[in-house]
């Protein structure tokens, strides 16, 4: 068990794509308990869900889980993410502890995910641990186009390559964040130039935002692979 890790689940009732999603039934139980079990199963003592849905305060939870209640100016559309934890940490006793950040809408991130970046994270080798998933070398070629010039984005030599020739390219999926709730206090958000990824494939980092989105979540939960 790691006595000394905090996951954080943030649930709010809001979604323009799909309205009530991190409370409906997926392969079995609420979206955002998908989240919730991968912690438990990864070891993690303590979780705390940050909501809200009035729905999850009735749900009955396992004793290592809690619920917080989220102000409703925190729960609009537009509210940063460091807003929402500085809240957590405001009121719940955590101290300096490694906190596991778990978006709900990232239900296929197995538990061997999140050990996984904990360890990564406890090694101290990284500020930071983040779950990450290959995505098209193409945008090395991009750039911005600023008073009428064009900047690369990356090396300016990748703009002209061949495409075989781009090295892979990996994007953050949002899935699982690893860090020290002291230090992002400290820096209020996320402020790492040393930052460990843990690969996922581009088939679980599936974010929830529409329905369709969510059948293809539940074809793949029910489906061999994650049983």
């Amino acid at each position: 068990m790691h006595s000394d890790v905090v996951a954080i689940v943030p649930a709010r009732r809001g979604s323009k794509g799909l309205p009530g999603k991190n409370t409906m039934n997926l392969a079995g139980k609420p979206l955002y308990r998908h989240s919730v079990d991968a912690a438990l199963e990864a070891g993690i003592s303590k979780v705390i869900i940050s909501t809200d849905i009035d729905e999850i305060f009735d749900h009955k939870l396992p004793a290592q889980v809690s619920v917080l209640r989220r102000p409703e100016s925190l729960a609009g559309d537009n509210v940063p993410m460091k807003d929402v934890l500085l809240d957590v940490f405001k009121h719940q006793q955590i101290g300096a502890s490694t906190i596991v950040l778990l978006q709900p809408t990232s239900p296929l991130r197995r538990p061997r995910h999140v050990s996984e970046g904990i360890e990564k994270f406890l090694s101290a080798e990284w500020t930071l641990v983040m779950s990450v998933c290959e995505a098209p070398s193409s945008v090395l070629k991009w750039g911005t186009v600023e008073s009428n010039k064009f900047i690369p984005l990356s090396e300016p030599r990748f703009c002209f390559a061949n495409r075989q020739s781009l090295p892979a390219v990996f994007r953050p999926n949002g899935a699982l964040y690893v860090f020290n709730s002291k230090q992002f206090v400290f820096d209020e958000g996320f402020n790492s130039d040393a930052i460990g990824p843990v690969l996922m494939t581009q088939a679980e980092s599936l974010d929830i935002d529409t329905l369709e989105d969510f059948e293809r979540c539940q074809m793949a939960l029910q489906g061999d692979d994650f049983k």
